[in-house]
This record gives C-alpha cells, sequence and structure tokens, in this order.
C-alpha cells in the first residue's frame, strides 16, 4: 500500500516528543492524518503542527499519565467516540525513568507504561484498525533487549533490583515483543498484523528532564546517536516496508530477530489479557 495515495490514519501514542513527534512530521508529510495520544502538548510555536490541527489532519488527545487507567480510559473513550478508523497504530509513549517506581495499580512503571498500556490500548481500538484497509500496530521495543539476563513475570512487575536502561526499562520491551510475537496468530484471523520494532540509538534527551541512561552515557548519545527522526523512518518502515506481509516479527535495523525468552511469550500474553479484563475492565 502507497500511504502517500490514500486517506491513511494513524495513532500514535508519546507524539509531543522525540521519535513520536519526528513521526507524527513524516505521516503528516506523507499525506497521512495522526490522532496524538500524549501526556505534554506539542512545541509551542511550531507553526507546521498547528496548520496541521487548524485543517484537521492531526488531532490531539490527552491522557494526564498512560499508566493511570482513569486517564487512560477517558481518552480512549474520546477517541472510540470520535474517530471512525485508525490504519495504523503506533505503541510508541515511554522512556527509561531514574529510579525505581510504581504505578498507581502498583506495578513497576517501566512494565506498566511499556508493556501493559500498549496491549490495553490495542484491545480498546482493535475495532477502529480491523474497519481500516493498512490495519498494522507497530510496538516500539529496543536493542536494550539483549542486556536482559533472566525473565519473570514476577521480576517484571516486582523487579528486586534496579539497573538504568538495562533492568526493567530492557526487560520490558523484551516482554512488549514477546507478546506481539504471541498475539499475532489471533490478531491475523482479524486481518490485523503487528510488529515490534527497534529504532535504533537516537538522542531523545530533553533539557530539565532527569536521564534514566547510565552515568557517562548521556555525553555519549549526545555526540554519536542519531536524530530522533532516524528512529521515526525506522517505525515508518516498519508499517509500510519490506516486512509489512509479515506478522509477529522483532525488526531490528529493519532485520527480522528472534527475541530472547521467546518460550516465556505465550506467559506474558496471558498476564497482559488477565491485567486488561481484571484490572481495566473490571470482569
Amino acid at each position: 500500500m502507497n500511504a502517500a495515495q490514500g486517506d491513511t490514519i494513524a495513532l500514535i501514542t508519546g507524539a509531543s516528543s522525540g521519535i513520536g513527534l519526528e513521526l507524527t512530521r513524516k505521516l503528516l508529510s506523507e499525506n497521512w492524518q495522526v490522532i496524538a495520544l500524549n501526556r505534554s502538548d506539542l512545541p509551542a510555536g511550531d507553526r507546521s503542527l498547528q496548520q496541521a490541527v487548524d485543517r484537521g489532519s492531526l488531532r490531539l488527545y490527552k491522557a494526564a499519565d498512560l499508566a493511570d487507567y482513569d486517564s487512560l480510559r477517558t481518552a480512549l473513550h474520546e477517541i472510540k467516540a470520535k474517530e471512525r478508523r485508525i490504519d495504523g497504530l503506533f505503541n510508541n509513549a515511554g522512556g527509561s525513568f531514574p529510579e525505581l517506581s510504581y504505578s498507581k495499580q502498583g506495578r513497576e512503571t517501566h512494565y506498566e507504561l511499556m508493556t501493559v498500556v500498549p496491549y490495553l490500548i490495542l484491545m480498546e481500538v482493535k475495532e477502529l484498525i480491523a474497519n481500516s484497509r493498512l490495519r498494522t500496530v507497530i510496538n516500539t521495543s529496543s536493542s536494550a533487549v539483549r542486556f536482559v539476563k533472566t525473565l519473570t513475570i514476577e521480576s517484571l512487575e516486582q523487579p528486586s533490583t534496579f539497573r538504568k536502561l538495562t533492568g526493567p526499562y530492557a526487560a520490558s520491551k523484551l516482554a512488549l515483543s514477546l507478546w506481539s510475537q504471541a498475539a499475532a496468530p489471533r490478531l491475523l484471523r482479524e486481518g490485523i498484523a503487528i510488529r515490534s520494532v527497534d529504532p535504533g540509538g537516537n538522542n531523545t534527551l530533553r533539557k530539565g528532564k532527569r536521564s534514566g541512561l547510565p552515568f557517562g552515557l548521556a555525553p555519549i548519545m549526545k555526540l554519536f546517536f542519531s536524530p530522533p527522526a532516524k528512529g521515526a523512518d525506522r517505525l515508518y518502515e516498519g508499517a509500510v516496508g519490506e516486512h509489512r506481509e509479515e506478522t509477529g516479527v522483532f525488526l531490528v535495523n529493519n532485520r527480522v530477530t528472534k527475541p530472547k525468552f521467546s518460550d516465556m511469550a505465550q506467559a506474558v500474553l496471558e498476564r497482559v489479557d488477565t491485567i486488561y479484563r481484571h484490572d481495566y475492565l473490571g470482569e
């Protein structure tokens, strides 16, 4: 499918900065419409983005905290009430945090935001995706998954130790790729393809925000990492590039890569589905 030729609609989480913001710019330049689900405002004074908002090709929805189910539920209810379809869901929101913390639901924050919440969003907007033409889900993963040495559901939800970037962040991104793999056959029956994509090393540092990077990595990131537009390109290619006919795969450098601990994929999927049904839906 040539996205530039159609009325193609993407939902992007975390579209107010970094890779998500650059992906928003790219998709708008390719004649997509963008539904942005953010907790923060778009950069002030950006004329091109404001023009997109004014003409309706960029539509903004806000949740104060995506990992707070009350806030998330309100935002998703609004999206489902106002939007007619979603061709591409880009679950991109997240980041590496500087210390161990927990969500309102009592689970470790990286895991809640970057493993569980993408599943909740997918399940809530799945009907809008199924009603579209592209029917694609892209989950932003990370090459940091290679640092994960052990993985259990218990360590994801209540880790006993904390390491910046290579600890809960890496484990949560791995778990995201694992449930993406396990969910693929079921989603395919509804015509939906899902892939997880490593956007590569990008300089996403923001002034005034505490870094979740290990000591010494921040200056290296500033000097040697690619601008976030590079990561946006990889997510875009993950959606419409050469692997667009594949599902359940993890793409690193645009190559299919088997994630570690693939034998745990079904267990991770079952756990996030239980959280969705029990904690989010209240069944």
